[in-house]
């Protein structure tokens, strides 16, 4: 169960809230713990990547509090990018700073596995820097394991980080 105790809801996203979404993602880039990004991304540089998405094949959700604020978002991508692997997306989640820590992680991954065979997904993946303990565990506790270890790939402020491969099979 959750521990998310307010309204919410998940939709997909629509193109009006893609600065909502920015916001949430770039409120992670400081921290050097959540993207490899270096700097702030800005909205227009991430509509080609929101219209890449779409309900029935990649889809991009939000979620709202009960105010109709977005306080989080799911994306799925498609992965290495050849038909091969259309049965095969990474998970994407960012939660705003102020709903971190209430459970709303776990409710995005549950949705998304759920979800998964209606988009014609078999395998969830997630790349995680290996000093993101909080985002390994969270994917570990919904059934991901950590298929990959790629030491030192990147560098953040001068300091080699790992990269974590999670997967997960959905039946």
């Amino acid at each position: 169960m959750s521990k998310a105790d307010f309204a919410y809801t998940i939709a997909d996203a629509q193109l009006d809230d893609l600065p909502s979404i920015v916001a949430i993602y770039n409120s992670t880039v400081a921290g050097r713990m959540v993207t490899a990004d270096l700097e702030p991304v800005t909205v227009a540089s991430r509509e080609r990547w929101f219209h890449e998405h779409s309900p029935d094949f990649r889809p991009l959700w939000v979620m709202k509090d009960g105010a109709g604020t977005i306080i989080a978002w799911l994306s799925f991508q498609s992965f290495y990018g050849r038909p091969a692997y259309n049965a095969t997306a990474e998970l994407s989640i960012y939660i705003d700073e102020a709903y971190r820590g209430q459970g709303l992680g776990g409710i995005l991954i549950r949705k998304a596995i759920e979800e998964s065979p209606r988009i014609g997904v078999r395998t969830l993946l997630g790349f995680v820097f290996g000093h993101n303990e909080p985002s390994l565990k969270l994917l570990a506790k919904h059934g991901f394991e950590r298929w990959a270890h790629l030491p030192r790939v990147a560098e953040l402020d001068g300091v080699e980080r790992d990269l974590v491969i999670l997967g997960r099979r959905v039946e």
